[in-house]
């Protein structure tokens, strides 16, 4: 996995984990929906990236290349 890439997951507490590499969940949502679109936002804030979305059973269902978004705490140059 790349470093601005994402996966989302269900969370085995309830709820869907957006995860990048490390062992900290990224964001939280109560919907496996809700988390596509935080994942989408994150993945293009830090200059884009692919996004993973497993299923219910943890298997790749989709996959999703975000260009990089409008972030503007990022300098352009």
């Amino acid at each position: 996995m790349k470093k601005n890439d994402r996966i989302v997951t269900t969370n085995p507490n309830g709820g869907w984990d957006v995860k990048g590499g490390g062992t900290r969940s990224s964001a939280h949502a109560p919907t496996q929906k809700e988390a596509v679109a935080r994942g989408r936002q994150i993945v293009g804030n830090l200059g884009g990236g692919d996004l993973s979305i497993q299923d219910r059973d943890g298997k790749i269902r989709a996959k999703d290349t975000i260009a990089p978004g409008n972030d503007p705490r990022r300098s352009k140059g």
